[in-house]
């Protein structure tokens, strides 16, 4: 559990009391309680409150406010308040507000607004950090640290182009070396000196024309706003070893490398806030992925809204039941907390139009409310029972942050070539079968899985080809596509022809691709059937790998345009295993087919049969397993559970048979004894 004082899943959300005068306070704690709310999460943007001037600090108001919550049966996940710093600091220290890809210095204002090698901002953050952790180490309601909120801005000012020179010099040693791998004698760049290198930026070009040289300022810009994360937690930890520490990752995004930040974390936290539109499977693979970043560990839902976003295009509510189900689909993959921001709408600025527990009325007579007590009572009524259950798999996605930002900035081949896209088909095809993933790094260890899916797999980091290789020839499938095998950790091209050193695993050379435009298809054709895919014709589009069998054979060949007849589906039997080659984007239902087919010959299934829309998860604990059915339907769905009796512990009902579950219902199975 992420602290035994609160051993249930932790249910609340951020609270800004900073914002409301103490008056309030009071009626927050009854309204609270009566939804079951457990812990808050405060003072995340109080700088400002907490350090007026830079000789002064001001802990009263809190010291009030965290008695209060204890007093009330509330615990704090105590933030650091260092994500907006107060206006005097900007004024006074030059150093601190960031510059822009375009080369203008911010002004003060907004949040994470800071230069992550401003030597003034650490030096100010990690005295607020340590100042915190001295003054309520012993206070009965802290429970975890939060860091700063939702990491990210980068910065190309002076201070960051001498760190840089640095994190390349301990990267690369000579500037030799640097020139050979970032390919500088391309249009004549070599650098002859450290002093020469400046950012990739917008005045330059050179974050659009030398890749190798973007990529790295990517890597060193997350390692630097890293290091500002760590000094808070070297001072955190200094102080109060024992408490958890953690920070709130805002989605899955390729600003920083995740990976690493996952290992810097005692516990993975992070925000979701999908789109009323948004697949469930897209918001499934990215709780997948937060828990892959602790190798399956129990992580943190840090932030979800009740009802609605505010800065989204469409900001639509979730209709009744949605955000109970939402919840508990991050509980099925893995959160041992669910949590919102926020608890009460502010009156003013950006977010006064975000969804909270408390709504502007000022009461708890309101749906949303309603809505939000019941799923309390519910985890309430839970206790301790999922807590630490974990999420037991056979099949893993490999998706690298590096690799997406690699395929991102490269020139072509294909504008509309999205490498989360791809990703989210892949990890559909599994999920529309109810079948479980788990999303690791290519770094990760893969020998446990029986299948590993790595779409686009366009950048191969030392040793993942023969990890890979290793994996086919004991027994394991391997699943890749176009686009995949292309170049090193650098972005240099493999020689030798595509797909590099997966070559010899695919059994197939690349020797051309085809860029289609969005009016342009081609077809897959399938002769005999191949397992669950039928034979016929099946679309494709945006890119067509040109390819030569060189071992491997052909389950489908493309239908039209000069290459028809060429390899488009491939197998290779290799070792104890089989590695495919998807040479382009085929429709959905030929990847469900091949996933399902390849399902199949390893035994893996779903845990139970449901009908379309219905989500399987189960997480395990000891000899038990709890499956969620999850009905992202708004309309009633079938569940079969045959002759097995079931208890739904959300209800205590015993289920058996054919079940009907309601519109956005939810179910948490446990066989019965």
């Amino acid at each position: 559990m992420i602290h035994s004082k609160l051993p249930k899943i932790w249910y609340g959300g951020d609270y800004n009391p900073d914002q409301w005068p103490e008056a309030i306070w009071q009626e927050d704690m009854r309204l609270f309680k009566e939804a079951g709310i457990n812990v808050v999460t405060l003072p995340v943007f109080s700088w400002a409150k907490l350090q007026p001037s830079e000789d002064v600090y001001n802990f009263e108001w809190l010291d009030k406010l965290l008695d209060l919550i204890a007093e009330n049966g509330i615990y704090a996940c105590l933030a650091t308040s260092t994500a907006a710093q107060p206006a005097w600091m900007s004024r006074k220290y030059d150093d601190i507000l960031p510059v822009d890809v375009d080369g203008r210095k911010r002004t003060h204002g907004s949040r994470t607004n800071f230069c992550p090698n401003s030597k003034t901002y650490r030096r100010f953050s990690r005295a607020l950090a340590a100042k915190l952790a001295e003054r309520y180490k012993d206070h009965p309601a802290l429970l975890i640290w939060h860091i700063n909120n939702e990491y990210g801005t980068h910065c190309y000012c002076n201070h960051c182009a001498e760190a840089f020179r640095v994190w390349l010099q301990a990267k690369f040693g000579t500037i030799e070396r640097l020139n050979a791998e970032w390919n500088m004698s391309f249009w004549g760049h070599t650098v002859y000196d450290w002093e020469d290198i400046v950012p990739p930026t917008n005045l330059n070009g050179d974050n659009r024309n030398f890749q190798p040289m973007a990529l790295d300022y990517k890597r060193f810009m997350s390692d630097s706003i890293l290091d500002c994360y760590k000094g808070e937690y070297e001072e955190l930890k200094r102080i109060t070893p024992a408490l958890p520490i953690t920070t709130n990752i805002w989605g899955l995004f390729n600003g920083l490398d995740l990976q690493k930040w996952g290992d810097a974390m005692d516990v993975v936290s992070w925000d979701s806030y999908p789109q009323m539109s948004e697949p469930m499977g897209n918001v499934a693979m990215r709780h997948d992925y937060m828990r892959g970043l602790k190798q399956g560990k129990p992580f943190m839902l840090m932030e979800q809204t009740p009802s609605q976003q505010n800065w989204q295009p469409y900001n639509s509510l979730k209709r009744p039941g949605v955000m109970r189900l939402w919840s508990y689909q991050a509980v099925a993959h893995g959160a041992d907390t669910v949590m919102f921001f926020q608890l009460r709408r502010s009156i003013g600025a950006c977010e006064k139009y975000h969804g909270a527990l408390i709504e502007h009325v000022g009461h708890e007579h309101t749906r949303v409310f309603r809505e939000c007590a019941q799923l309390g009572h519910e985890l309430e009524e839970l206790g301790d029972k999922l807590l630490d259950a974990t999420v037991h798999v056979e099949a893993a996605l490999l998706f690298d942050i590096d690799n997406w930002n690699a395929v991102e900035i490269t020139s072509g081949p294909s504008v509309d070539l999205n490498y989360l896209d791809q990703a989210q088909r892949y990890y559909k095809a599994f999920y529309d079968q109810n079948i479980q993933m788990d999303v690791i790094s290519p770094l990760s260890e893969f020998s446990k899985y029986k299948i590993v899916v790595a779409p686009v797999l366009y950048m191969l980091k030392p040793g993942v080809a023969e990890r890979i290789e290793a994996f086919v020839q004991a027994g394991g499938t391997f699943i890749t596509t176009f686009f995949s095998g292309i170049v090193n950790e650098n972005d240099l091209v493999t020689l030798g022809g595509y797909p590099g050193a997966l070559r010899k695993l695919l059994g197939v050379w690349v020797e051309e691709i085809d860029s289609l435009t969005p009016d342009m298809r081609n077809t897959i054709e399938v002769g005999e059937q191949f397992g669950h895919i039928a034979g016929g014709s099946y679309a494709c589009e945006l890119l067509c790998d040109l390819l030569h069998l060189e071992g491997a054979e052909a389950i489908g060949s493309y239908g039209s345009d000069f290459y028809a007849g060429m390899p488009a589906l491939t197998v290779n039997r290799y070792g104890e295993g089989e590695a495919y080659y998807v040479a382009t984007v085929p429709e959905q239902k030929l990847l469900s087919g091949l996933v399902q087919t390849i399902c199949e010959k390893h035994g893996i299934g779903a845990p139970l049969l449901a009908d379309a829309g219905v989500e399987l998860a189960q997480r395990h604990k000891g000899e038990e397993a709890y499956t969620f059915v999850l009905n992202h339907n708004p309309f009633e769905s079938k569940l079969e559970l045959g002759e097995v009796k079931y208890t739904d512990l959300l209800t205590s009902e015993r289920l058996s048979g054919a079940v009907t579950i309601e519109p956005y219902g939810v179910m948490i199975l446990q066989i019965s004894t």
